[in-house]
């Protein structure tokens, strides 16, 4: 595959590419690809030429429907310009950094490169006499772009300088914060007082959930609610922990009953495995007796079916039918059927 892309790389202009035609071409070239696990490998093969800065996905959330799931589309980024490095000024460098990946690679061997090598390298001599500071920061101090180190189309090549280098992010004494998040502690209590914290998904529903606990009507009676805000949740969650002292917290996560929903909890249970998560039954439950309201699921969304057998097999029987009903036939139910209104009818 990789001789695949170099053939369609141009030393000037970025080329986009179809996810799912790229991987049917090869299933065309390989007789036994399902025998082998071939999209496995495809998937793998994929992730490693991202993170080499060979390609670069096109974050506009379409999917190749597949799981593990890709974007649907790639930049082939343009071909480096083939240089040889002084040998000599390597050897004088390798007592901090490995170069073995450019000796298999010369096509990385460009003037920026090296450029960034150097300010690298530099850098690592007083390493231990600095302070960490964030990704950002750092990146900008020495490539000067606060967005290199992070996995964007604008720089594709920066996410894979310190792997192709074989430098730990941690060398570079930088930390990735987390986001902030909007979240509410429930009158009369303290931070000390924490235990039991729930997450919602949707802006409405948190707002309805802070009126549910201050009228002590809200299940699993939380000290703290937080505001999810979707997916960003995902990039959010590490702040409770600089934010909140450590112990051990109970966390309930309460979304809309789709795709996305299953795989924003479970993607947190798998990025958080020392922690306390679990889907909020009581809450989840309440919204499926709203069953009539359902509604049609954002086709965009990519229907992950580890993520949904692993959000299932917390409910019942006759609840698993409800939800396989509303996955077949492409539904949903939002978060929002849960109003104060409705909430005081189930009572």
């Amino acid at each position: 595959m990789r001789g695949f892309i170099s053939d369609i790389q141009h030393p000037k202009q970025k080329k986009k590419i179809n996810v799912n035609d790229l991987e049917l071409q090869l299933r065309r070239l390989l007789d036994n690809y399902f025998e082998m696990n071939g999209y496995q490998l495809f998937y793998e093969a994929m992730e490693k030429l991202h993170l080499e800065g060979v390609l670069s996905p096109i974050q506009n959330k379409q999917y190749n429907g597949k799981s593990p799931a890709l974007p649907l589309y790639y930049w082939v980024n343009t071909k480096a310009q083939e240089t040889k490095w002084d040998r000599l000024k390597m050897m004088r460098l390798s007592d901090k950094l490995d170069f073995s990946y450019y000796e298999r690679h010369p096509e990385y061997q460009t003037k920026e490169e090296w450029e960034r090598i150097e300010k690298l390298y530099l850098f690592l001599q007083t390493a231990e006499e600095r302070e960490v500071v964030s990704v950002e920061e750092r990146s900008l101090e020495l490539f000067g772009h606060e967005k290199f180190l992070q996995d964007s189309d604008l720089f594709p090549e920066g996410k894979g300088f310190l792997t192709r280098i074989g430098i730990p992010e941690e060398k570079l004494k930088m930390v990735k914060y987390g986001e902030p998040f909007v979240f509410w502690l429930k009158q009369g209590r303290e931070i000390k007082d924490i235990q039991r914290v729930l997450i919602v998904e949707n802006l409405a529903f948190f707002h309805t959930s802070i009126r549910l606990l201050e009228e002590n009507m809200l299940d699993y009676e939380p000290e703290l609610i937080i505001y999810g805000e979707g997916m960003k949740i995902e990039r959010s969650f590490s702040f409770f922990f600089q934010l909140f002292p450590p112990k051990n917290y109970l966390f309930y996560y309460a979304g809309d009953l789709d795709a996305e929903g299953y795989g924003i909890i479970f993607r947190l249970m798998g990025k958080f495995p020392g922690t306390s998560i679990q889907p909020a039954l009581k809450i989840y439950r309440k919204m499926l007796q709203f069953f009539e309201q359902r509604n049609d699921q954002n086709k965009r969304q990519t229907q992950n079916t580890i993520y949904r057998d692993a959000f299932f097999q917390w409910f019942t029987e006759e609840e698993q039918e409800l939800l396989q009903q509303l996955w077949q036939e492409n539904k949903r139910i939002p978060q929002e059927v849960l109003t104060i209104e409705t909430w005081r009818r189930l009572l």
